[in-house]
């Protein structure tokens, strides 16, 4: 295989994030390790970076995260441009996966797909039904088992061409949020609700999990969280997804890799986290005390920071804003004056921004989205960005396996030992 010729750019900011953020490990054995140039990345087959933090893992016309321009882009598109113009998660959807934006013809019938395949198959919908997976399970346990149940029913079973596979994407978008909604009612002894055709996405999955139809301003927000959440480069989940994909396995199986990737909380879990702490701290008049006490314990302050953003998360903003709005039509300004007072404390105090986490914890909170749910719906934003990204590997047909190599750290030359003379 040959190489890719990446462009200087991608190269100059995968060095500087080697040079700023990792120690990379070497490993001598017999041949000693050659001495870095300056500038240069590590020599991959004597090196070891942890988490593999800076290295370019491959090429991708799907999205871009750049923190120096404080900028994520889809396919061309700053999600900032398409928030501002209402773009709806569906036209998103299509773009991620087409590499283009549809026009009203195309819009429409793809709308009419997603509308069409919400329902579960019956199998599905009865193992919910007879409660095969435990009331208590994790959230996102059951979101696994289920969409990896999907895979034998799905029409296209058995076929990985891109058509099949675009068709599978489909499902997965439409099917996931029904997944989501119907399997918590159940596991909370309520009937699942239908979903209705005569709404978008982020309208039938609150009509889903609640009985009732939003009210415009809340359908509105909700689906620019799910815009922002869709995409987001080579995070650890997309990246397993990929690994996935790369054996030239199913959509299906890339997908259930990556919600048990997203399931870890080194990655997912921080929204729900975010809410939690809010609800501890009780109160704006707590911040300062319960922030010093966690500073001074060392403990994380959650939907603080980012891995990437130094600067500020490019999403974080977009989401304070309509906070603000939803915050104001509930007549319920708590949550937002909380995590006001807590983004300036952590500024002062450590000069870090929020995540995109940070404020959808409490828009979640005050759409009455039960907080177990709040990784799950990541996973119902993101299955796009995953599927894109996933069919993107797939294309790349038998020069689409990732297999990195290992620096061996062990014993060498142990002589056998008969088990009785041990």
């Amino acid at each position: 295989m040959q190489p890719v010729a990446l462009r200087p750019n991608v190269v100059a900011m995968a060095a500087n994030r080697l040079q700023k953020k990792s120690q990379p490990v070497r490993f001598g054995g017999d041949t000693p390790t050659p001495k870095a140039q300056p500038d240069a990345l590590p020599d991959p087959r004597t090196t070891f970076v942890p988490g593999l933090a800076g290295i370019v893992a491959g090429v991708s016309s799907v999205a871009e995260v750049d923190p120096n321009l404080h900028s994520l882009i889809y396919r061309g598109y700053d999600i900032r441009d398409l928030v501002a113009n209402n773009a709806s998660f569906e036209e998103v959807s299509y773009l991620l996966l087409n590499g283009k934006l549809p026009n009203k013809s195309e819009l429409g019938q793809f709308e009419q797909k997603l509308r069409s395949q919400r329902d579960l198959p019956t199998p599905v919908l009865n193992a919910m039904l007879n409660h095969t997976l435990p009331d208590n399970s994790d959230e996102m346990d059951v979101l696994r088992t289920y969409v990896s149940m999907l895979g034998p029913h799905d029409p296209d079973a058995g076929k990985n061409d891109p058509a099949a596979n675009q068709e599978k994407a489909i499902r997965l978008i439409a099917k996931i949020p029904t997944i989501i909604a119907a399997s918590y009612r159940i596991s909370h002894h309520q009937k699942p609700i239908k979903p209705d055709p005569s709404l978008n996405q982020a309208e039938n999955f609150l009509y889903m999990l609640t009985g009732q139809k939003p009210d415009p301003l809340t359908a509105q927000v909700f689906n620019a969280t799910m815009l922002l959440y869709a995409e987001h480069g080579f995070n650890a989940s997309t990246f397993s997804s990929r690994v996935t994909a790369s054996t030239q396995s199913d959509l299906y199986s890339a997908i259930t890799s990556a919600i048990g990737t997203l399931k870890g909380p080194l990655h997912g879990g921080a929204n729900q986290e975010v809410m939690r702490m809010l609800l501890d701290i009780g109160s704006v008049n707590n911040v300062d005390a319960w922030i010093d006490n966690a500073l001074a314990q060392g403990k994380p302050i959650m939907g603080i920071g980012h891995a990437l953003y130094k600067n500020g998360d490019t999403r974080a903003p977009i989401l304070k804003k309509m906070a603000e709005q939803l915050s104001r039509q509930h007549n319920d300004m708590k949550w937002y004056d909380m995590a006001d007072a807590i983004e300036k404390k952590m500024m002062a105090a450590k000069h870090l921004y929020p995540n995109v986490d940070f404020h959808m914890a409490y828009l979640y909170y005050l759409m009455g989205i039960p907080i177990e749910l709040y990784t799950p719906l990541f996973a119902a934003a993101r299955v796009v960005g995953w599927s894109a990204h996933a069919m993107e590997q797939l294309s790349l047909g038998k020069k689409s396996l990732i297999r990195p190599n290992s620096l061996y750290d062990g014993p060498r030359g142990q002589q056998y030992i008969p088990v009785d003379q041990r």
